[in-house]
């Protein structure tokens, strides 16, 4: 699991591997650790995963700079990653 450029303005590009088919949540929180958006919510299979966050929270407006986390919930396993926006 990784994400670059970071930091980044005004998007950045979160990869992830899934060892198998299940269940996934991705999630982008801000510092407060109050959801700003949900990237992906649905069963995939196995392999390898690429998509572009344009830092836009779930009604489309363009979120502050500052400090963000995305987790990444599959099958058991959840796993958290910070990325930093600059304006």
């Amino acid at each position: 699991m990784g994400n670059y450029p970071n930091p980044f303005n005004p998007s950045i590009t979160i990869v992830y591997t899934l060892a198998e088919e299940g269940p996934v949540r991705l999630s982008v929180y801000n510092a407060l650790g109050q959801l700003v958006r949900v990237l992906v919510e649905d069963v995939q299979a196995l392999g390898s995963y690429e998509l572009e966050w344009d830092s836009t929270d779930a009604l489309g407006d363009q979120v502050g700079a500052g400090i963000y986390f995305y987790r990444l919930e599959a099958g058991a396993r959840a796993a958290t990653n910070k990325m930093l926006l600059i304006r």
